[in-house]
């Protein structure tokens, strides 16, 4: 993360705009590295703006950080950006392309994309391609992904590919975390759920994609 938003942010006061932000980590991140820039995130929901604000004060950021709650697809902004995000976020848009082309819209003429999302590392099964690609958004092997995105009018200057262990650490964290709250409100109406949700996530990534899908962060700028 810290490469990438090196790389991203090339000048001292860019201003930042993530589409569907979620807990805001990449803007937290980026304000706190970059004293003079300011960002904005959008997401469909705020479950997770009442902890970011919290985390942005206790790192003195505040002033500098904006949340909105809204669909990324209807969001409209008076400021083009430095830098839009998109990490993880494509399906809101459908798929990939219209994504690219909806951060394009908010993107400043020398600004730079960064964006991450999904390919196949390997070949899936049927039953494990129907399962993921139930939706409008359908994934390829990295080299057709890039060359989807090239073709589209956007270059990459450089790129990240996610690790086996990097997967298996946001998966440990993500099924843990929930595992663990389940476990400790034992009482909890919600206690059976989170608990079945984060066994059902588990199966999932060990008996079906892991190993199998792929996650790759591109800083991409206009070709044309």
């Amino acid at each position: 993360m810290g490469r990438l938003l090196e790389r991203a942010v090339r000048r001292p006061d860019a201003h930042l705009l993530d589409l569907g932000c979620g807990s805001g980590t990449w803007l937290l991140r980026a304000l706190e590295a970059h004293p003079g820039a300011t960002a904005e995130g959008v997401d469909i929901s705020d479950a997770g703006f009442g902890r970011t604000r919290a985390a942005a004060a206790d790192l003195g950021i505040a002033d500098r950080l904006e949340l909105s709650r809204q669909d990324v697809t209807e969001f409209r902004s008076g400021r083009k950006a430095d830098v839009v995000l998109s990490v993880g976020s494509a399906y809101a848009f459908g798929e990939v392309l219209p994504a690219l082309d909806a951060a394009r819209r908010h993107l400043a003429d020398d600004g730079v994309v960064l964006f991450g999302d999904c390919f196949w590392e390997a070949e899936p099964s049927a039953a494990l391609r129907a399962e993921l690609e139930d939706g409008p958004q359908k994934y390829a092997d990295l080299a057709t992904t890039i060359a989807a995105i090239t073709d589209h009018g956007w270059t990459p200057v450089y790129g990240h590919v996610s690790t086996l262990e990097e997967w298996d650490e946001y998966e440990w964290c993500w099924t843990g975390s929930l595992a663990r709250w389940a476990l400790d409100n034992p009482d909890h109406p919600d206690h059976e759920q989170a608990l079945r949700a984060s066994n059902a996530h588990r199966e999932g990534w060990l008996n079906g994609y892991r190993g199998v899908l792929g996650f790759v962060v591109l800083l991409l700028r206009r070709t044309d």
